[in-house]
């Protein structure tokens, strides 16, 4: 069994640091997971096909030639091209996966052993390893050799039926969200099998699918139904169960309150300049407010007309009370605490292109992670990681000559291909 040394080791004093994680997925909820994990410090490689690599990478939108889709979900990680089905290439995916602690990948139930990689025997060769597996609808069940696409799951799951101005007005949300979403879930299966391999078993297998995901985010909504049989209902950008909590007009532009408690109610019809609104008989309580939140919503638009958002968002933050702006994202970047914070870092891509990228969202210690590395081309690392595996400069030549493999720091580009699965 090869040693777990095909590239270099993560940034020391992250929780994974040391932990070796081959990235087989595509798209963007395994890749996401991969790159969750790269931020705590992983050494994450991403291993492509050779025939056009991850799919996203042809996904708009474009700078120059870099997809800007790809480049937002494959932080931190190397790149391998690779023939899946040739032989001297299944053997590579095989050493690799042996020199790895962690697999992920979002091939269709069964296609993974199709490459070569049959989990058993994996498992058998690697007891350590934990192969984490992402599907459109599980790994089981009359769909579970369907395809499945975030807004497909996010309409299967009901999750646009509770989105949008209406019961006519339907809207998926504007971001992939159960894409991404699935793939934080993957990220925590795979940390919770870390620790569990840690304190003395094997890696436990991870499975994640994005119609279980698009149904755990229904929260209350769903919860509702299961309890009352009672269908929730699009409430526009009302909070469908708490009043006041939603958009609200001001004398220039829209502006987001959202009050929580019956203090904070207290607090907000003070600032409005009619604390009798407080204790109305229609609105002294939350589930009254919500049941004539309409009238309530008409009420405080007019009180809110006599000042600008930015003067009510001033009042409205020094009394406690959750408020903001709407904003586009260019204005998001440019708030002040959204620039403190640094959530925007710059890398220089292989070919000396300027990419300003999102970090990751969790912070350990008191500190953000780094971007590790930039989002790589196809094949950029395939040498070293070659290399890393033991194979010598003459072998590794060969199997480019052969087209098993594709060393994307060299200039040409591989053939153009459909790859499979």
């Amino acid at each position: 069994m090869p040693e777990r040394a095909a590239t270099a080791p993560g940034p020391a004093g992250l929780p994974l640091a040391g932990i070796k994680v081959m990235d087989l997925s595509r798209a963007l909820a395994g890749p996401y997971a991969a790159a969750l994990l790269s931020d705590m410090g992983a050494t994450v490689t991403k291993v492509e096909s050779i025939k056009g690599g991850d799919s996203s990478r042809s996904w708009a939108p474009f700078d120059g030639e870099h997809s800007l889709y790809f480049d937002s979900a494959n932080r931190g990680k190397s790149s391998v091209a690779v023939d899946f089905y040739s032989p001297a290439g299944k053997q590579i995916l095989w050493d690799l996966v042996l020199a790895s602690d962690v697999l992920i990948e979002n091939f269709r139930p069964g296609v993974l052993a199709s490459t070569g990689l049959d989990p058993e025997l994996l498992k058998k060769a690697n007891p350590g390893l934990i192969i984490a597996s992402v599907t459109g609808f599980g790994p089981t069940g009359p769909l579970s050799q369907a395809a499945g696409l975030d807004q497909v799951a996010q309409g299967m799951s009901g999750l646009m039926s509770v989105t949008g101005a209406d019961v006519d007005h339907m809207y998926r949300v504007g971001v992939p969200i159960v894409d991404l979403v699935t793939g934080i879930c993957t990220a925590f299966g795979i940390a919770a099998s870390l620790v569990g391999r840690r304190a003395g078993g094997a890696g436990s297998p991870v499975a994640a699918s994005l119609l279980e995901t698009g149904l755990s985010l229904s929260a209350f909504q769903g919860q509702q139904f299961l309890s009352t049989g009672e269908v929730p209902i699009p409430r526009g950008n009302n909070h469908p169960v708490l009043s006041p909590y939603g958009v609200f007009k001001s004398a220039d532009i829209p502006l987001i309150i959202a009050v929580g408690s019956e203090k904070q109610w207290a607090q907000l019809c003070g600032l409005l300049g009619a604390p009798e609104l407080a204790g109305h008989p229609d609105y002294a309580t939350s589930r009254l407010r919500t049941v004539h939140r309409e009238e309530l919503r008409e009420l405080i638009d007019g009180l809110l007309a006599r000042q600008t958002a930015a003067e009510w968002l001033a009042e409205l933050r020094g009394a406690g009370i959750p408020a903001g702006p709407i904003y586009n994202y260019e204005q998001a970047f440019a708030d002040p605490q959204v620039q403190h914070l640094g959530m925007v870092q710059e890398v220089l891509r292989s070919d000396g292109s300027r990419l300003p990228l999102l970090r990751g969202p969790v912070s350990i210690n008191g500190q953000a992670p780094a971007v590790a590395k930039p989002p790589p081309a196809l094949g950029q690392d395939t040498l070293a990681v070659l290399e890393g595996l033991g194979l010598s400069a003459e072998q590794i030549a060969g199997l480019v000559a052969a087209g098993v493999v594709y060393d994307g720091a060299a200039t040409g580009a591989p053939s153009d291909g459909t790859e499979s699965g």
